[in-house]
């Protein structure tokens, strides 16, 4: 195949000229050079080319598309397939936040006009009561009547500052999940921090009195109910709740 000059490679690929450059600096495509000075596409090249404006289109950052084509082991077909993973767990998250979001809606339409503190106490009476309706039987089945009798009382009793840190921790939960998963490491630093942050958040629920190994078996369980595992998994991707458990399984030895 006959090489071709920037100019005709940017007419037959549709890139610009200024952006083939920029990909030249990047070190992502690096055409070779005529004696005087000129680019030389050949056809790997425009292969290569190819390959880069497709994982374009799809919204692969440039910093891994460099990665990829300048590592030879590089699977891009693997790396493509998660990125479809990430982008549906994405999507799962938004629909989920949606809901949520429908839902705080129709709530405070429902506490307009009440004194603060009733209007607070509407609220976590509908937080139990979501629970109630979503997982009540397995976790009363699971632990028993008396636990999450106690449980909820535990939780009507918090006051509005103590509330609003229950949730603040519940979605930095997430956040950290999303951190601590980046590492590739259940035993990492941040691993180690999800798996206090998560043990708090269990603690506000249950107190501090419970066992090791219940803590173990409470947590192991998300992963024998889709429902957990969707909690997680919707909100940081495919994997998320396995990889929790596995944070909280390092943590505690």
């Amino acid at each position: 195949m006959k090489a071709k000059t920037i100019g005709q490679v940017a007419k037959s690929s549709g890139v610009s000229e200024r952006t083939l450059r920029y990909y030249e600096e990047l070190g992502i495509l690096m055409p070779e050079r005529t004696a005087a000075g000129y680019r030389v596409y050949r056809e790997a090249d425009e292969r290569r080319l190819a390959q880069i404006m497709a994982m374009r289109r799809c919204g692969l950052p440039l910093t891994t598309i460099g990665h990829l084509v300048k590592n030879p082991a590089a699977d891009i077909h693997a790396a493509l397939v998660a990125h479809l993973r990430t982008l549906r767990a994405q999507g799962k998250s938004v629909e989920a936040a949606t809901k949520r979001t429908l839902a705080a809606l129709e709530s405070l339409e429902r506490i307009q006009g009440m004194k603060p503190q009733d209007a607070f106490e509407q609220l976590k009476r509908e937080g139990l009561e979501g629970f109630e309706r979503e997982y009540g039987q397995e976790a009363r089945e699971r632990y028993g009547d008396a636990a999450i009798e106690q449980a909820n009382q535990r939780m009507m009793a918090l006051t509005k500052d103590e509330w609003d840190a229950k949730e603040l921790l519940e979605e930095s939960i997430k956040v950290q999940l999303r951190l601590a998963m980046a590492t590739g490491d259940p035993a990492s630093a941040e691993s180690n921090e999800l798996a206090r942050m998560h043990e708090r958040w269990i603690a506000i629920h249950w107190g501090s009195g419970y066992e090791k190994e219940t803590y173990l078996g409470l947590v192991r369980g998300y992963l024998a109910d889709p429902r957990f595992t969707a909690y997680y998994d919707d909100a940081c991707g495919e994997g998320a709740t396995e990889f929790l458990v596995k944070a909280v399984e390092a943590y505690q030895g």
